[in-house]
């Protein structure tokens, strides 16, 4: 199904919803610079078909198809671009996010913000507040002096299409509003995590600290042994669908 596009501002964001006779509606929010056409939120969507469930993807503005600059973006752009997608469907009754890296910050922000129609989370090598526990501690000296002077800094990536991260002054400054670790996250609802033991860009700390910030009392990690951070291999994505699974049964 081609994507279609809705406007967030002066952006226009693709979006890619299939809609069942369902409750429940899974949204997927993707990583930091990747696009609804990866692996984890295709293998979703397959699932969603498969058991008759209403399902979206989307990317973020300045991701995949949707237009923007990404170097402009920041945690404030993709969360407004989240709730726009989120308030875009109407009449979903049980909302279930889904969000990896990035994205698992991105879907717990958005979580505390449509509260009534949430019914879960879940979050996969969650990366909430990376800019400040992973990214900036990263840098060197001359890396730091050149975002001081407001000039972007590129860094080497293994996703994606391989061309570099531009880390910007004003994402990291914005990044600062929007931590969430060191507060109590208002989510009341069944949460569940996945974590890969073996991932060298987010450590699983990450997802034990998010598990201990979240206020409800139903939230679950499952650490993977060997899991890396994409967690996108068959048995991690049985691993996924396994959980989506546990979570459905419920609503």
């Amino acid at each position: 199904m081609p994507a279609t596009f809705i406007k967030n501002g002066a952006h226009q964001l693709a979006i890619n919803t299939r809609r069942k006779n369902s409750k429940a509606h899974i949204v997927f929010c993707g990583g930091f610079k990747s696009s609804m056409e990866g692996s984890k939120a295709i293998a979703l969507e397959q699932f969603c078909e498969q058991k008759n469930v209403s399902y979206t993807r989307f990317d973020y503005s300045g991701h995949g198809s949707s237009d923007g600059d990404f170097a402009d973006g920041n945690i404030d752009s993709w969360l407004s671009d989240t709730l726009c997608v989120i308030d875009s469907l109407e009449g979903v009754q049980q909302l279930i996010l889904v969000g990896s890296s990035m994205g698992a910050w991105i879907a717990t922000l958005a979580a505390t913000k449509r509260p009534r129609s949430l019914a879960a989370l879940v979050t996969l090598a969650a990366a909430p507040d990376f800019t400040e526990r992973l990214l900036l501690p990263a840098l060197n000296q001359s890396q730091l002096d050149t975002l001081r002077q407001h000039q972007p800094v590129l860094l080497p990536s293994d996703y994606d299409d391989g061309s570099p991260y531009h880390i910007t002054s004003q994402l990291i400054e914005n990044s600062r509003q929007h931590c969430v670790l060191d507060t109590v996250i208002e989510i009341d609802v069944p949460v569940r995590m996945l974590h890969g033991t073996q991932d060298l860009d987010v450590p699983y700390q990450l997802s034990i600290d998010l598990m201990n910030s979240i206020k409800s009392t139903d939230v679950q990690l499952n650490l993977i042994k060997n899991g890396d951070h994409r967690l996108s291999a068959d048995e991690h994505l049985s691993i996924l669908e396994q959980t989506m699974m546990q979570i459905l049964a419920n609503h």
